[in-house]
């Protein structure tokens, strides 16, 4: 099989593709048969950063080729989850415990945009308890996640959602998600205040986000860049901050975690979420997929494509 790796840390140009013999299930993991991986902002990020060369992680979306002992899944099952080793690959390894099954209906490439994105997206609307008729801003609202997180917040009945992207080339996107408004960062805070910041960026947009809150807000912090927050604009707001990790919530609360990616998919099949995909490239162009995600340049999910279905 083909699969996708590094031996050095730097930028994409050190990745490469090489043939590897498929690896073999044991006891409660699954061989799925690749049709698309999804490409992330973590694993570009561990390219270029180290510590130390790892297998890339990444969610998947196949067909189940053998399950080991005490999965329950049977091969020809289509299954999806995060894949946290060697998923750049044409067969990977899923424990049990990450995968789930997904509709025959959905593109491969909406599920991979859908299967890690979606339930983040869910989660973080819940935390910052988006209400009818209150004001959100959204930042990064233009990547893979920010794009549900905008029609999350519409689904719930905000009024008025703000999209704060990179740069003026992402505003026709983060419209046609459902943002009401859209500005750049370095337009932040906006003219009018609102009742919540969903704040997928971090670093130094924390400040500008918690100062475009209203008084009584509050702002979930959910980016991985960190930051350090002024608790005197808090203070000053009489606002409130929440730290939000799809992870953490689907380790401790595995149940809650199935039935929001249950509710997903029926909002997906219905209509009412859009999984957005700005590229589907092969294998083979994987320094290219992280070059996209790495330059922020893309527009939604950026996918790479194994196998075709049978």
């Amino acid at each position: 099989m083909r699969r996708v790796r590094y031996e050095a840390n730097g930028g994409p140009e050190v990745l490469f593709t090489e043939e590897a013999p498929a690896p073999l299930p044991g006891p409660g993991q699954l061989l799925v048969r690749v049709e698309a991986a999804g490409v992330t902002l973590p694993s570009v990020l561990h390219v270029r950063e180290g510590p130390s060369p790892t297998p890339l992680a990444g969610e998947v979306v196949g067909i189940v080729g053998a399950a080991g002992a005490g999965t329950g899944f049977t091969p020809g099952t289509r299954v999806a989850g995060m894949c946290l080793q060697d998923a750049y690959a044409e067969f990977v390894l899923l424990e049990r415990s990450q995968a789930a099954p997904v509709p025959e209906h959905a593109r491969a490439a909406e599920v991979v945009a859908l299967v890690r994105s979606g339930p983040i997206a869910r989660g973080v609307c819940t935390a910052g308890l988006v209400g009818r008729g209150e004001s959100v801003l959204v930042t990064a609202a233009a990547g893979a996640t920010g794009a549900l997180v905008v029609q999350l917040a519409k689904a719930a009945g905000a009024e008025r959602v703000v999209a704060a992207v990179s740069s003026t080339a992402k505003t026709a996107f983060a419209f046609g998600c459902g943002a009401d408004e859209v500005i750049t960062y370095d337009r932040m805070p906006p003219p009018e205040p609102v009742d919540v910041v969903l704040d997928g960026v971090g670093g130094g947009l924390l400040d500008p986000a918690t100062r475009s809150l209203r008084r009584g807000g509050r702002l979930v912090a959910f980016a991985r860049g960190g930051g350090c927050l002024h608790t005197r604009q808090l203070v000053a707001r009489n606002a409130s901050v929440t730290g939000f990790q799809m992870a953490a919530l689907a380790r401790d609360k595995p149940a809650l975690f199935a039935c929001w990616r249950d509710e997903l998919w029926d909002w997906h099949r219905s209509g009412v979420l859009h999984a957005p995909v700005h590229a589907e490239l092969p294998l083979a162009e994987a320094a290219a997929a992280h070059e996209l995600v790495e330059s922020r340049r893309n527009h939604g999910k950026v996918v790479l494509t194994a196998s075709e279905r049978t």
